[in-house]
């Protein structure tokens, strides 16, 4: 069951825009859709009234679509995230507290012109990834019954896949905005750490949580993520959002290399291998090149997240309860703390001690590949599992995800496919921290490569992106000592430099012969009559390392733009015109490696 509208941000958009729709006619909609939705789904802790969502409907009055971006927008919020005047619980009324102030993440939706609908139901203290675990009622799934909504963001989820909200706010630690995404055919956004500001948050693991979004597709997370990513002083974790994660580096996707764990698990699983390796048909298609990879040290992070020390941070946030009231917390949860006492700090310096070590590693496999490929869960589980075998069930869901913010990575569920019971199926592309938006680029790629119906059977109808998508490397066009195996080439490599492509420029360059040296050097120079293309290469180095490559080239060189045969314009080695003194023409060789043969 569904309303009418088609929620996503830029129909929404248009529909105020053309006053085919008032922000009030819409949420009195919904509003009744999410209370007729209710008893059968327990998706709301609770569901705003009219006389506390008219605040916010009251502050739109003087305004328009114009001047708001998420004008008129209805979202819903995880009860473990503040929003002002109604009751935060964590889905545990014993905890509950009123605050005053909501999240810094909800403050600026609010101020964009989104409309909070209500704060939506969840695992206890967000432990879970399945939404079973609350006093408040079960999840079940948006499309089969006997199947649970993934969780511990289990309300956040059904708001967006029974086509409440626009989209939703959920929190990931472990897996939380990523497996009820995947259970619901949505689209889940894990930001890197730090990036959407998680001030108002009720901690699960305070070093380790993340606001995340809940969408239809990755183009309206990428959307949200610009809007919100912020360094907040009211958060110490916050981290700046560096210049690749805006929303302009959302765009295209042209070639890449993503990782495939070798030895998968799918826990006997008969249909998600299959799925799977539809999936990486679909990325190659895309232009990506699989690379296959040890996927162990990944695992073994994620085995420190609840059989190490940190299940004791989140005893620091529900200990104090669970002593003084026990019958207050689930039995599952406290079975899940009741270790955590006597965890001791020499532990916790040898797990961090070992973390770091497994994180060099990783890091080490993640330099080689742009993102890495895994399923969202090996398979899925059925509530009676859930019912018979609560914590090992619930452990086979976090199979791959409880390492991603232990490693600090950034990662995207995306959809990728839908079982023989009609049960959606996702997989997760994650990648070095801040590279959301290429991520999200990616899964927007994948979601229009795959065409699996949206909620309600829609289709994505906007025009994909044009420009080409940035992460948080840059690409550099070199074409002569710096070319692979010449003198120079070391300078890029000792930069963690990868060779992306051996090419050509435009047929608008010519190529001197710089006077001095050793070492020699050529001056590439756009111009305007009698060019040649030029034989170049690409490399990729990461952006962090570009400014001290950038200082280090002498005059009368530098870095600018270069035209390729393609088309592209790329980052690369231009020549200042006074620099051609004395240089020879040598575009007759059409290369710096033919030149140079030819002086032998």
């Amino acid at each position: 069951m569904t309303i009418d509208f088609d929620l996503r941000l830029d129909t929404l958009r248009t529909a105020y825009s053309s006053a085919q729709l008032s922000p009030r006619n819409l949420i009195a909609a919904v509003h009744e859709q999410a209370t007729a939705l209710q008893a059968e789904f327990n998706l709301f802790i609770h569901l705003l009234t009219e006389d506390e969502l008219e605040p916010y409907l009251a502050a739109l009055d003087s305004k328009s679509p114009d001047e708001l971006p998420l004008y008129g927008i209805p979202f819903a919020i995880k009860d473990n995230i503040d929003l002002a005047g109604i009751p935060t619980t964590a889905a545990c009324p014993a905890f509950a507290y009123t605050p005053e102030t909501s999240a810094t993440v909800v403050e600026q939706l609010i101020a964009l012109g989104a409309i909070p609908l209500g704060k939506t139901n969840l695992d206890q203290f967000a432990t879970g990834l399945n939404g079973t675990r609350s006093p408040y009622g079960e999840c079940r799934n948006s499309v089969h019954p006997a199947y649970p909504s993934g969780g511990s963001s289990a309300g956040s989820s059904l708001a967006v896949a029974l086509g409440i909200c626009s989209f939703a706010l959920g929190t990931d630690t472990a897996g939380s905005g990523r497996v009820p995404a995947a259970l619901n055919n949505l689209v889940g956004l894990k930001a890197s750490k730090g990036l959407i500001s998680t001030a108002g948050v009720v901690p699960a693991c305070r070093t380790l949580d993340c606001v995340t979004f809940f969408t239809a597709t990755a183009a309206e997370a990428s959307q949200l993520l610009a809007l919100t990513a912020r360094l907040d002083p009211r958060d110490e974790y916050s981290r700046a959002n560096p210049a690749w994660n805006d929303g302009s580096a959302f765009g295209k996707i042209a070639t890449f290399r993503f990782g495939v764990p070798s030895g998968l698990e799918f826990l006997g699983c008969p249909e998600s291998p299959a799925l799977f390796a539809a999936t990486i048909e679909h990325l190659q298609a895309l232009g990506g090149e699989p690379v296959e990879i040890d996927f162990e040290p990944f695992l073994e992070a994620a085995r420190l997240l609840y059989e190490g020390p940190w299940v004791a941070e989140r005893y620091s946030v529900a200990g104090e309860l669970i002593e003084l009231q026990p019958d207050a917390v689930l039995p599952v949860i406290k079975a899940v703390l009741e270790k955590a006492p006597g965890t001791t700090a020499v532990q916790l310096f040898r797990a961090q001690y070992r973390l770091q070590q497994l994180k060099t590693i990783c890091d080490r496999i993640m330099a080689e590949v742009d993102c890495i490929l895994t399923p969202a869960y090996p398979r899925p589980v059925t509530l009676d599992e859930l019912h018979a075998e609560p914590v090992k069930r619930n452990s086979d869901l976090g199979y791959y995800t409880n390492f991603m913010n232990m490693l600090d990575y950034a990662a995207v569920a995306v959809p990728a496919g839908t079982m023989q019971n009609g049960l959606p199926w996702g997989v997760t592309l994650f990648g070095r921290v801040f590279t959301d938006q290429y991520l999200l680029s990616l899964a927007d790629a994948l979601q229009r490569g795959t065409e699996i119906p949206l909620i309600g059977g829609q289709s994505i109808t906007k025009a994909a992106p044009t420009h080409t998508a940035r992460n948080d490397r840059a690409r550099v066009v070199v074409c002569g000592a710096h070319l692979d195996g010449l003198p120079l080439n070391w300078q890029l490599k000792q930069r963690n430099g990868r060779l992306l492509e051996a090419t050509h420029s435009s047929a608008d360059y010519k190529l001197y012969a710089l006077a001095g040296g050793p070492p020699f050097r050529p001056g590439m120079v756009r111009v305007d009559d009698d060019g040649a293309a030029i034989e170049v290469e690409v490399w990729e180095i990461p952006s962090s390392e570009l400014g001290s490559f950038l200082t280090g080239i002498p005059a009368p060189l530098g870095l600018g733009k270069v035209q390729l045969a393609d088309g592209r314009w790329e980052t690369g080695f231009i020549c200042e015109p006074y620099g051609l003194e004395g240089a020879v023409d040598i575009t007759e060789f059409g290369g710096w490696r033919a030149y140079m043969k030819s002086q032998r």
